[in-house]
């Protein structure tokens, strides 16, 4: 029995993952994006086509819980600081947004498609909540979630997600069969909780992260990192918040740590699994059967729905200072409802405010405008494209030099100085146009190339080349450079610009022989030059540097073949100083 019942759990599995892995790449490599080829796969597999799974609310259930822990993966990189700084824009931009959508989008359901108010109400409501899982996917994928916009971007979902307690409260006002009984007692509750949660992770979390440090166990810290994201979410779930809110205050109250670094590595993997589960589950909730029976009902509400939502947010963003390029953008973002409005779907059909055939229907919509989401974005970024010009610019293509140098910005500039000072035939090249126009004025050539492209390291000479020096700024681009090349090129030494000290442990484990963390240099000189200016004689600052310098090789060593809290006793630590003797002790 036993056997049996685990051969049923992994049969499931299996197919997921096989569909994953051959639809993902599949859309990728077609420029869909791996989103659009999750949504595919859990089609094909669901009821409405294959129908080798039944109950995908289930699974949709259940892969939820990477939507939290996306979420705490995106507070772990907002500190406190920076949120509060942020509240201009939460409160300011998001309730603008969030309430002129709503308006209008119910205005729209009730004058076009004649549904009652309450209805209305609840429809546009739902599609006002724009999918976090898929923005942020985009904007991660695209390196734009530090950038001001991005900030915007985030500012907007996290009011979204803060917006789904105050409708399920007019879900619950608006129901015929329940209304809530002491709704200030559950108000008072929800921020008790609220308030609990905010204590535990500014006072408890960091002792809590290093005991579990202490023993040196890897899985202990990962089961910790899981612990506080299922509890944190578990426990606003209990009081009716959003559990992905409460993650993200817990990944925001743990910015500041230490550990930082460390808990987002360990929750990366299980993020990534639930987040494509997640998708493969939308996927499967699609009902066909609802889209051929009222296709023209659907595809009139989802192109409506569509352009009502898409002003409202092109008009704010354009009311608020942002340009017209920048409105664009964001509107192609924002086009879709969210995983919140099946939440609110759910509430207002048990509540007897929509009856089931809405529920499906405006569930239909939501999950078919999610799907086309990464369409629109691909037609509005080929849209909104602005093509540089390369008049006067040299496309790589059949070079030789004995060393390429992929990357020529403040990096690339200076390690290239002490090669030509020497003469070595030195071929450059960057995929920056105006970089490569202002280098030219200074009498440097360099040629128009990206480097993560296997054909354009070839015709840059990469073949023949005694060394490759990969000096780009963008770790994820250099770790590609240097998977082509140690497979390509194996007779070329690498050397590789490393941006942290995580990203050069990650080199150093892919086979690179000499790799160099951007700031690190400078930071040894700084601190040498700070013991001269304190009177210590040359031979001490020469003393110390080297001491430093050996620490510091022999910490990476350790972290290489263990973790990131390897070799932490070769840090000089400068201890919390000790607190002031009270009268009482000071006998």
């Amino acid at each position: 029995m036993a056997e049996a019942s685990l051969g049923q759990m992994i049969g499931p599995a299996v197919v997921l993952m096989g569909v994953a892995v051959v639809a993902v790449p599949l859309f990728r490599r077609l420029g869909l994006g791996s989103v659009l080829g999750y949504f595919a796969a859990g089609l094909l597999v669901g009821p409405s086509v294959l129908g080798l799974f039944s109950d995908a609310q289930s699974i949709l259930h259940f892969s939820e819980l990477g939507v939290v822990m996306f979420l705490f993966v995106i507070g772990l990189e907002l500190r406190p600081r920076k949120l509060w700084s942020m509240r201009g824009q939460i409160f300011g931009l998001g309730l603008v947004q969030v309430g002129l959508a709503i308006a209008v989008l119910a205005l729209t359901s009730a004058t076009i498609f004649k549904l009652s108010v309450p209805v209305a109400f609840i429809a546009g409501a739902g599609f006002v909540l724009s999918s976090t899982a898929v923005i942020m996917s985009v904007l991660q994928d695209r390196g734009e979630t530090a950038s001001s916009e991005g900030q915007k971007s985030v500012a907007i979902l996290l009011f979204e997600d803060l917006m789904i307690v105050p409708l399920l409260a007019v879900v619950a006002f608006l129901s015929p069969v329940s209304h809530t009984q002491g709704g200030w007692a559950e108000i008072v509750v929800a921020v008790a909780a609220l308030l609990a949660l905010l204590g535990t992770s500014r006072w408890g979390l960091n002792p809590f992260f290093a005991l579990l440090a202490r023993t040196r166990t890897r899985e202990v810290l990962t089961a910790g990192a899981l612990l506080v994201v299922l509890g944190a979410a578990l426990l606003m779930d209990a009081v009716g918040l959003s559990m992905a809110m409460g993650a993200f205050l817990a990944g925001v109250m743990l910015s500041n740590s230490s550990y930082r670094h460390q808990i987002e590595s360990d929750i990366e993997p299980f993020r990534g699994l639930l987040m494509g589960l997640f998708f493969l589950a939308i996927g499967m909730s699609l009902d066909l059967s609802i889209v051929a029976a009222e296709w023209r009902l659907v595809l009139s509400m989802l192109v409506a729905f569509t352009i009502a939502k898409g002003v409202v947010v092109y008009s704010v963003a354009r009311f608020l200072g942002s340009s017209n390029h920048q409105a664009l953008h964001r509107t192609s973002m924002f086009l879709q409802g969210g995983e919140f409005a099946f939440v609110l779907y759910a509430a207002a059909m048990s509540g007897d405010v929509i009856g089931s055939r809405e529920n499906a229907l405006f569930a239909t919509i939501v999950i078919l405008s999610m799907a086309l989401t990464p369409l629109l974005m691909i037609a509005a970024d080929r849209l909104l494209r602005t093509e540089v010009s390369m008049e006067g610019i040299d496309t790589a293509r059949d070079l030789r030099g004995r060393i390429l140098l992929i990357g020529f910005g403040r990096f690339g500039q200076i390690a290239s100085q002490p090669l030509l000072s020497r003469g070595i035939d030195l071929t450059v090249i960057d995929r920056d146009p105006a970089r490569i126009r202002d280098a030219g004025r200074y009498g440097f050539k360099v040629y128009f190339g990206d480097g993560v492209r296997l054909d354009v390291l070839r015709q840059s000479g990469a073949r023949e080349a005694d060394a490759i020096m990969v000096c780009i700024d963008d770790p994820k681009d250099a770790m590609r450079i240097v998977e082509l090349a140690l497979h390509e090129f194996p007779q070329a030494s690498l050397l590789v610009r490393s941006y942290d000290r995580g990203h050069a442990v990650e080199l150093i484990r892919a086979g690179v022989e000499y790799q160099i963390r951007e700031t690190v240099e400078s930071a040894y000189l700084m601190g040498a030059e700070g013991l001269r200016v304190l009177g210590f004689a040359e031979v001490d600052v020469e003393e110390a540097t080297a001491d430093i310098r050996q620490r510091d090789a022999e910490r990476l060593s350790e972290q290489v073949q263990g973790d990131a809290m390897s070799g932490r006793d070769r840090l000089h630590i400068r201890p919390a100083p000790e607190p002031l003797s009270g009268p009482s002790a000071s006998k």
